[in-house]
């Protein structure tokens, strides 16, 4: 099977090919200066040219809080671009699978109850990322819309948790909350400060998953693609407070300072945990543990960005 993987370059894209049993396939995955999955026309000639079996739809424009509050206008405009391109040119070249990676983002805010597949744009979106987030509402409904004009053609969106791992963006400017974190206490430990700043209360929660567990997902939808729902979240079914992350890598670092609670700062949504009853049905489950995950991705920060 010859498979096209945007965003090889990504962490979800990098971990992807990683995976062992990923070299069961032919995967193209060329990076954004080999094909801009912003130009509909060179996206559609590359597809008439490989013309892949299957298309990962894995790229886009990502970053953590202060990125989505400072750049709104590009987390809209170019997910939106990269995501309606990729569906409708391969939906034109006539590849009739495609799985597109959507995000937890994509649910209503400030909702306390597992988030199921069937409550997207059930509510109001999260406004501190809410560009990027209907970006993903709107490829999700495209590749749903596209299923009801034509079943042959199967567009089917994994929603996947919070993801953090290898190949993740440490920078504070552009990291998710378990990056940043990573980053901070990291830092707070090689200069010998007594204090963390933890933003708001720290008592929002939220779901992370190992981004190597998410790659397994990815090969599992391949091999399963029949039986694989047009919507199926990917997730942990449990979550943690956003101290207990703090607590969690100050323990893998072996970090004994004190947190101190800026109030004043944004924290994003009180909660958003993802329902994982349709990804029991469909028989995967994620392997690593919070502490696993953070050990292996501590050792990946400390191997690449010193």
């Amino acid at each position: 099977m010859r498979i096209l993987l945007t965003g090889g370059g990504g962490m979800v894209g990098r971990n992807v090919l990683d995976h062992p049993e990923i070299s069961s396939f032919e995967v193209l995955a060329p990076r954004s200066n080999e094909l801009d999955l912003r130009d509909y026309n060179a996206v559609q000639a590359y597809l008439e040219q490989h013309k892949p079996d299957l298309v990962i739809h894995a790229a886009g424009k990502v970053g953590g809080i202060q990125a989505n509050i400072k750049e709104p206008v590009s987390f809209l405009l170019d997910n939106l671009d990269m995501g309606r391109n990729i569906a409708w040119a391969a939906y034109k070249a006539g590849i009739t699978r495609l799985i597109n990676l959507g995000s937890s983002c994509m649910y209503p805010r400030n909702h306390s109850e597992p988030l199921s597949e069937d409550m997207v744009l059930k509510g109001e979106l999260e406004p501190t990322n809410e560009g990027y987030a209907l970006a993903k509402v709107a490829t999700a409904r495209l590749c749903e819309y596209i299923m009801r004009e034509d079943a042959r053609f199967q567009y089917k969106t994994l929603i996947p948790c919070n993801i953090y791992g290898r190949y993740d963006k440490f920078d504070p400017i552009h990291s998710h909350l378990l990056p940043a974190i990573i980053h901070k206490i990291h830092l707070a430990k090689k200069n010998g400060e007594h204090s963390v700043e933890i933003w708001g209360d720290g008592n929002a929660r939220r779901e992370f998953m190992y981004g190597g567990d998410l790659a397994d997902a990815i090969v599992q939808a391949i091999k399963g693609f029949d039986s694989m729902p047009p919507y199926l979240n990917i997730g942990l079914g449990h979550d943690f407070s956003i101290n207990q992350y703090y607590q969690a890598v100050a323990a893998v670092m072996g970090y004994d300072g004190r947190f101190e609670h800026n109030l004043e700062r944004p924290v994003g949504m009180a909660r958003k945990l993802v329902s994982i009853e349709r990804q029991t049905l469909w028989g995967w489950s994620p392997r690593h543990t919070l502490q696993e995950g953070v050990e292996k991705t501590y050792s990946y920060y400390l191997e690449h960005q010193q």
